[in-house]
C-alpha cells in the first residue's frame, strides 16, 4: 500500500537518505512529504519508531489508493 506521511519542519537530504531511503520527499509549506509504498504493519509501525527516535513529529499519515 502507499501512503504518505506528513512531518513538521524540514528535513536534510543527508537525514532523508539515511534514515527514510524508500521513501521519496518532497518540502511543501515548512513540512516534510513523504511518500512511498509500505509493505505490511511492521514496515508502518518501524518507520513510525524511526520519526519518533530522530524527534520528528509526524502530522499527518494517510494510506493513499493504488
Amino acid at each position: 500500500m502507499r501512503y504518505e506521511i506528513r512531518v513538521a519542519g524540514t528535513m536534510s537530504e543527508t537525514l532523508l537518505k539515511g534514515a527514510f531511503p524508500e521513501l521519496e520527499s518532497f518540502v511543501v509549506a515548512r513540512q516534510t512529504l513523504l511518500l512511498g509504498r509500505i509493505v505490511d504493519d511492521a514496515h508502518l509501525y518501524g518507520l513510525l519508531a524511526r520519526f519518533q527516535s530522530l524527534g520528528l513529529r509526524v502530522t499527518e499519515l494517510r494510506q493513499l489508493p493504488d
